[in-house]
């Protein structure tokens, strides 16, 4: 074989591994979108950076998946017997760049950490629901 030819093959290889890649990640966000209990929304801890992902609801958790990532488990899990909710805010000018059009920012306490949720309205109020209707502390099994 001559040199052309190997580069040729890898060239193939190195394409194939790429597409492969993107239908994957493709196929990851289609899944995603379509399971019961899930929204877009982006993440923000402390001093740290907006991150875009996805949010799924467990029935003692909320689970934060990374939006670019094949791992099918969740980058952050919320214990929700530990999530408190303070209230929702418009973003500001210089988030409004960082987080998906359209979003506004919920702000919940998890473990006494600021944390802060960019998602659309109609998430915010399924947050809320769900966060409202979970067992009061000392009763049920889960707390």
């Amino acid at each position: 074989m001559n040199e052309l030819g190997i580069a040729f093959i890898t060239l193939a290889a190195v394409f194939a591994v790429l597409a492969f890649s993107l239908f994957a990640l493709a196929l990851r966000r289609y899944q995603l979108r379509r399971a019961i209990g899930t929204f877009d929304a982006s993440m923000r801890q402390q001093s740290d950076s907006w991150r875009m992902g996805v949010c799924r609801y467990t029935d003692k958790h909320l689970e934060w998946l990374k939006l670019f990532s094949l791992s099918p488990r969740p980058r952050r899990r919320f214990v929700r017997s530990s999530l408190v909710l303070q209230g929702w805010r418009t973003p500001t000018e210089s988030e409004r760049t960082k987080i998906q059009p359209g979003a506004i920012i919920a702000m919940l306490t998890y473990r006494d950490e600021e944390l802060l949720l960019a998602m659309n309205y109609e998430a915010y109020t399924g947050l809320s629901s769900w966060l409202e209707a979970g067992p009061v502390i000392g009763i049920g099994t889960w707390r």
